[in-house]
């Protein structure tokens, strides 16, 4: 199920869809006689290309998903737990550690660590599972954890966790009642928060990697069509279809789920 959710998915995002889109144009256009519907169809996959490459579009979609949530500012009280949730990585020793994270795995545990050093005591949680490759996530982030200062018994991993759900679950055993706070992206934030809810946990939020800004300036920069403004459209997608399959999960599982004039 996980895998089959992941191709779907894929095949869902925004320029999968329109490439699709206008390879079906094309072929209505060599081997039917809908040539015009063809044209059409082609002309409208490159106009949506063109839309969500375009940083007014992307921007004003990502935006106030990034920003439900501040960054995490220093609280009172005691922090035990700083949770990074796991990203993407490549296994690669001709490349420095950093390199092998992801742009946002390294963010994500950048940040973490920033908190964690605001609370000597506190232990790191790196979480993630391997992906296909013969190292897990967690391990990886581990790794460039170590090299860039923190102590192994400081850190914990989780490493068969697959998503965010998985994630918070095997939090619980470990965490406890204590105090967490979750670090991942800004975008992923809302939904992260809601599994670990739904977990029983109480996390403080640390989102981190953010995307779209509304202080682009440079004409040349704001309106010319960009692959870093595809990213955003294609992050805000991916969010909306991830909210969708977490509305439909829960769905199903509370209407799963007997109710007391069935026992």
């Amino acid at each position: 199920m996980f895998e089959l959710k992941k191709v779907v998915s894929s095949l869902l995002m925004p320029l999968p869809a329109l490439l699709i889109i206008g390879f079906l144009g094309l072929m209505l256009i060599m081997f039917t006689r809908k040539q015009k519907t063809g044209c059409f169809v082609v002309l409208f996959s490159f106009i949506g290309i063109f839309l969500i490459s375009f940083q007014p579009v992307s921007s004003r979609l990502l935006m106030p998903l990034e920003r439900q949530y501040s960054a995490f500012f220093p609280i009172d009280g005691k922090i035990d737990y700083v949770m990074v949730l796991g990203s993407d990585h490549v296994v690669d020793d001709k490349i420095p550690p950093t390199s092998e994270l992801s742009r946002n795995g390294l963010m994500r545990l950048a940040e973490g660590i920033r908190i964690m050093r605001m609370y000597p005591g506190s232990k790191l949680i790196l979480s993630g599972y391997s992906g296909g490759s013969e190292v897990s996530n967690a391990r990886m982030m581990a790794k460039v954890a170590l090299a860039l200062g923190v102590s192994k018994p400081d850190i914990l991993l989780l490493e068969s966790a697959k998503d965010t759900w998985e994630e918070a679950r095997q939090a619980v055993p470990v965490v406890k009642r204590d105090n967490l706070v979750v670090v991942t992206s800004a975008s992923h934030m809302k939904r992260a928060l809601h599994e670990f809810h739904s977990a029983g946990l109480k996390p403080y939020p640390a989102p981190t990697n953010y995307l779209a800004h509304n202080k682009v300036t440079q004409a040349w920069a704001k309106y010319a069509p960009k692959a870093v403004y595809l990213e955003q459209t294609e992050r805000y997608w991916h969010e909306t279809l991830g909210r969708l399959w977490q509305s439909l999960r829960d769905w199903a599982t509370n209407y799963e789920e007997p109710s007391d004039n069935d026992v």
